[in-house]
């Protein structure tokens, strides 16, 4: 029962890498076609690189530390197979959501509170049904990190670092929208959720 266990712990952690990689492959080609648009409001605060920096620890830096270490070790607990199944099915939603904002978003991407040169109100694809898909796929990414990484510190820290970025980030960032596209966007919102589909 233990080496079962060792090697489906081992196995959450390769699928969870793989997530990582596929979600870099999908960010860098993004961050290189943004920098040839040229930013003409920027709304960066403290505020808002605190909250990127708690998604880069929550998402990036523990789960990493703790599949490359398996630290905490105080915190793991064994691995389940059906969590494991349904961790995959979740984090590979994360990366289609993940992947179909930045094809969206074209060149309006940023990685912060910017108004770029020439920029669109996106309302199709993801935008048809949430504001803010991206952040619908860092909380995808949460939970498949829950349910992939069996360590109950590093599921945590997914979460905790998810929130701190939505919440510090989102009202700032419609209020952004809402002085650039005015009314448009005001339309746009009473007809959209948030990041839930249809709930929130």
């Amino acid at each position: 029962m233990i080496g079962v266990s060792l090697s489906l712990t081992g196995l959450g952690k390769i699928i969870w890498a793989l997530g990582v990689i596929a979600w870099y492959f999908i960010r860098r080609p993004a961050e290189r076609r943004a920098r040839r648009h040229r930013i003409i409001s920027n709304q960066r605060s403290a505020t808002d690189k605190f909250g990127l920096a708690a998604a880069i620890v929550g998402l990036g830096i523990v789960p990493g530390c703790f599949a490359l270490t398996g630290f905490p070790h105080e915190a793991a607990y064994p691995a389940r197979l059906p969590s494991l199944v349904l961790g995959a099915v979740v984090y590979a939603a994360a990366m289609w959501t993940f992947r179909r904002t930045h094809k969206e978003l074209g060149k309006n991407w940023s990685i912060s509170l910017e108004i770029r040169e020439e920029h669109e109100l996106i309302a199709s694809g993801p935008y048809a049904l949430v504001r803010h898909p991206m952040y619908t796929s860092f909380l995808l990414m949460a939970v498949g990190q829950a349910l992939l990484l069996a360590n109950w510190f590093v599921g945590l820290a997914g979460f905790v670092g998810f929130a701190l970025l939505f919440f510090l980030r989102v009202d700032k960032e419609e209020r952004m929208m809402l002085d650039f596209f005015g009314p448009r966007y005001g339309e746009y919102m009473q007809r959209t959720k948030r990041i839930i589909p249809y709930i929130y």
